[in-house]
Formats: structure tokens, sequence, C-alpha cells
């Protein structure tokens, strides 16, 4: 069993940065493909990141490509995403989750999801 929360999340400008970070439990983490999505209201959830089990591959949605970043600590149980450049059109709630394999995060079969953290990005 996987529990993660989701922490960060705020009120910013356009242009403005925002880490948001993500708390696992269990000892298993380590085992586990992290993923962010998010979802604005009225849409469905999107991926939006993720990072293998040891950290080595990452892959992103081509919308935030070049701006945003996931890394992972696996000694602390904890995985970031740090966004960059903000727009509106990056408001949403972001979800933090735990998947088997990439292939399985990108798709959002997931094993475990967090509740969630909102970002608002105001122009």
């Amino acid at each position: 069993q996987v529990q993660l929360v989701e922490s960060g999340g705020g009120l910013v400008q356009a242009g403005d940065s925002l880490r948001l970070s993500c708390a696992a439990s269990g000892r298993t983490f380590s085992s586990y493909c992290m993923g962010w999505f998010r979802q604005a209201p009225g849409n469905e959830r999107e991926f939006v990141a993720g990072i293998s089990n040891r950290g080595i591959s990452t892959v992103y949605a081509d919308s935030v490509k070049g701006r945003f970043t996931i890394s992972r600590d696996n000694a602390k149980n904890t995985v970031h995403l740090q966004m960059n450049s903000l727009k509106p059109d990056d408001t949403a709630v972001y979800y933090c989750a735990a998947a088997p394999t990439m292939a399985a995060t990108r798709e959002g079969n997931v094993d475990y999801w967090g509740e969630g953290t909102t970002v608002t990005v105001s122009s």
C-alpha cells in the first residue's frame, strides 16, 4: 500500500515558478514509477510528467516540455515537479500517482493516486 500526499500548490502569476512535492508512505516507493497528472475544470485528467523508479528516465507531455522538470528522492520517498514559466493554461488540480511501469504511468493506469493540490495561474 502506498499513500501519496501532494503539496506546494497555490496562486501565482503568469511567468512565475512553483514547485510541487509528493510525499509517499510505504517501503515500496522505489519500486514504482511516479507521475504527475492534472485536471483543469471541465477537462479530463491528463498526463504531465513521469519518472522511472530509479529516476533514470523521464517523460513529459508536449505542453510542458522545457518548462517542467520531474525529479525524485527515493531516500526521502518524495517526488517533485518544478514548474517554470507558468501559463494560465497550467491552471488545474495536480495529482501525484504511482504506477508499475513508465508505459502504465503515461497511460494513467496507475495503482495509487494522491488527493491533489490546486495550482492557479493568473494572467
